[in-house]
């Protein structure tokens, strides 16, 4: 009898303990990485054609989940850009046009971002014999009475337009009726690469040159020095800026991430690696900083 019982309770067991078994709870799917947003950057080429963007822009994208599409194109071309809100943010260096554009309600506020220096290049054998001399404007006097060729770049870019400032200072408005004078419409990489296999004098920002002096054997800085400490004339001076367009002025641009990147750009700690940019490989920096925050820091 006590067997039979057992044989029960065991059956009971089997059958019915199932049912108290704990309900198997469905997987909880992880949450989707937020898709990055776009900040769209209208730039000079000497940002881009320098490698300075390679070198500080994954920072920024990777603290802000955001890609940076950049356009480089000369400074004229880029505040044009601005002005049509086909960009959200603008780093520049035509100072003039800058505070025009904030004049002109494109932008509420420009920042000091960085500085380096115009040089004027030469062939190596420098027909005119412009090395020497330590101001723009006499070097381009020797190069026009001499009629040696010179390229310009042409673009309406902040060189372009730094460039035309020193033949004003001359009383000159070049044309291409002037057969030594190459107005190319190209950007700095492409106007150097001319100069020097056509043994041409050209105006150049420095940071550029460097950062392409292996790809110009025959080019060599006959006014500005071997350093911005060097050069003596001060209108070659190249200061950058960065401006976020105005969402009064075009309510689709990112003006919330555009000021995210002007203030991140000129954080002391960007600052510092811009400072760092090219050191190790040319001697000196290829763009230094100027950003008032920095300058707070001690900088």
């Amino acid at each position: 009898m006590l067997k039979k019982v057992l044989v029960v309770l065991l059956l009971f067991a089997i059958v019915f303990g199932g049912c108290t078994a704990a309900t198997p709870q469905p997987t909880q799917e992880p949450s989707p990485t937020p898709k990055p947003v776009t900040l769209r950057l209208a730039t000079t080429t000497s940002t881009d054609d320098s490698g300075l963007l390679d070198f500080i822009l994954p920072d920024f994208e990777k603290a802000n989940n955001c890609k940076v599409d950049v356009v480089a194109v000369g400074s004229g071309q880029a505040i044009e850009i601005g002005r049509k809100g086909d960009a959200d943010v603008l780093l520049v260096h035509s100072r003039k046009a800058e505070d025009q554009f904030v004049a002109d309600g494109y932008a509420k506020e420009r920042f000091d971002v960085m500085y380096n220096d115009f040089i004027i290049l030469g062939p190596k054998e420098d027909p005119v014999r412009v090395a020497g001399k330590t101001l723009a404007k006499d070097a381009f006097q020797a190069i026009m009475a001499a009629q040696a060729k010179f390229a310009s770049r042409g673009d309406k870019s902040g060189t372009h337009t730094k460039e035309l400032s020193v033949w004003a200072s001359l009383n000159v408005t070049p044309t291409q009726d002037m057969k030594w004078y190459n107005s190319l419409g190209q950007g700095m990489g492409d106007t150097l690469l001319f100069a020097n296999e056509q043994r041409a004098y050209t105006l150049a920002d420095r940071g550029t040159y460097l950062s392409m002096r292996d790809k110009l054997p025959d080019l060599v800085i006959v006014v500005g020095g071997n350093n911005l400490a060097e050069n003596k004339d001060k209108v070659l001076l190249n200061p950058y800026g960065v401006l976020a367009v105005n969402p009064d002025k075009h309510p689709g641009v990112s003006y919330d991430l555009a000021m995210k990147f002007a203030n991140w750009l000129t954080s002391p700690e960007t600052q510092k690696k811009i400072a760092g940019f090219g050191v190790d490989d040319f001697g000196q920096p290829l763009f230094y900083p100027d950003s008032a925050a920095y300058k707070a820091a001690g900088g």
